[in-house]
């Protein structure tokens, strides 16, 4: 193993393989020891980890917060399921969209910067949302909705990489995307059942406190980036960067598979509100939330599985999470109650498996690769939304016109995708640091 330095610290190269971390050498001079990046046990470490969790929780609370009200949302609209299902369908078109450009822009006026005017405004537009007088005047925000929410996901895995030691990137990104986990099911669990007590208004409020909250937090703990460079700005030097971030052909499959992940999980789950509050099931919203407890273990799985990616690899810990993923849809044909609880709650463990690493995995490669890493961010999250988008529609339809076997056939066939793009990720070769004697 050949020892590169850079220019504020010196650690091995790695092995061949991108799915590998390596180790800081400590023979670090002191004086260089602040510009370090952040070690796991650090005081800026544990502000940075905070901080991010909260963030990410506050994005997802506010990007998922009417799915557990589509239901009562139908219901006081007078609309489809299917036209219901634009509440959140749109926000995340919207999202994948502005991805495009916040991708390219936190490259010019730092990350930072973009995390928190996103935390910021999203929150001032979600107060918004829960005072729309009309169905038109909603969507209208939730798209408003999905564009400022863009800056936290455009950024999140960029900034951790930049910030942090390489030895706690694994780690990092799976307790990142587990905040986003928890987000996404505090999302359903806050609104819901504020939405039985005082109507969907004060449900979509309090999902808007709760953000704010986290902002707030977020404003105290995190880190100025300290190893961001800005890039030169002009739509040059962007369509340059994005033709770089589709010509490598794990990128490109990374992006697939978190377009197929996504939309398998996000079509269960928009179908799902549907079936349980029709006979046989008949319950509350309220009570249909509680299943989004499940969530909790989508945010273990994410920390455990970026653990295990640390030791073995990510080719060899994603395929995991893929059959335990398909297993959890299949089981969800069960009409029996508990074991479609379980089954979407073995969909969510392999979700948050699959995309805990690949995102992180986006990231290593597109450094490796000499491809901005803000801007492979971009395409992978472009792509992962639009999925939720375009996928989280269709199963809707899918319900409206198959019944849940519908959903699951659409679901299953997401899922085998993903497992082709796996194969296609084991047969393309990793890429190294080149070495650089110092």
């Amino acid at each position: 193993m050949v020892a590169r330095r850079d220019r504020h610290w010196t650690y091995p190269t790695p092995e061949p393989s991108i799915d590998r971390v390596s180790t800081v050498d400590q023979s670090c001079a002191p004086a260089c020891a602040d510009l370090e990046p952040h070690r796991p046990g650090s005081d800026g470490y544990r502000r940075i980890m905070v901080a991010m969790f909260a963030a990410g929780m506050a994005t997802f609370v506010l990007l998922y917060d009417v799915q557990a009200l589509l239901p009562e949302l139908v219901r006081a609209f007078d609309i489809s399921p299917t036209r219901g299902t634009l509440a959140l369908s749109l926000t995340t078109a919207a999202l994948a969209v502005s991805l495009l450009v916040a991708g390219p822009l936190s490259e010019v006026v730092g990350r930072t910067r973009l995390i928190h005017v996103a935390l910021w405004s999203s929150g001032a537009v979600a107060l918004a949302c829960a005072v729309a007088p009309t169905w038109e005047t909603l969507l209208g925000l939730r798209m408003l909705q999905g564009i400022t929410l863009a800056g936290l996901p455009a950024v999140a895995t960029a900034y951790l990489r930049e910030e942090l030691h390489p030895s706690a990137h694994g780690r990092a990104f799976g307790l990142y995307i587990g905040g986003t986990a928890l987000g996404g099911m505090a999302g359903r669990l806050v609104t819901a059942p504020v939405a039985d007590l005082a109507g969907w208004r004060w449900g979509l409020a309090a999902a808007a406190a709760f953000a704010l909250v986290c902002a707030a937090l977020v404003a105290w703990l995190l880190p100025a980036s300290r190893h961001f460079t800005a890039r030169p700005a002009g739509a040059r030097v962007a369509l340059g960067q994005a033709r770089a971030a589709v010509r490598d052909r794990a990128l490109v499959a990374l992006y697939v598979l978190g377009a197929c992940a996504v939309g398998a999980l996000v079509a269960v789950l928009n179908a799902l509100g549907f079936r349980l509050s029709a006979a046989p099931y008949d319950l509350s919203v309220g009570t249909i939330s509680l299943v989004f407890l499940v969530y909790a273990l989508g945010s273990v799985s994410s920390a455990v599985s970026g653990r295990v990616a640390d030791r073995i690899g990510r080719r060899s810990t994603i395929p995991a999470g893929c059959a335990i993923a398909l297993a959890g849809v299949l089981l969800t044909l069960s009409g029996s109650l508990p074991f479609v609880v379980l089954g979407v709650a073995a969909l969510t463990i392999g979700f948050f498996c699959i995309h805990g690493l690949a995102s992180g995995w986006v990231t290593a490669r597109a450094h490796l690769a000499g491809v901005s890493t803000g801007q492979a961010a971009a395409f992978y999250l472009f792509a992962y939304y639009v999925g939720s988008s375009v996928f989280g529609n269709l199963g809707s339809a899918a319900w409206s016109h198959a019944g849940w076997p519908g959903v699951v056939a659409l679901a299953s066939a997401l899922l085998l995708t993903v497992s082709a793009m796996v194969a296609v990720l084991r047969h393309t070769p990793a890429l190294v640091e080149p070495a650089r004697v110092a």
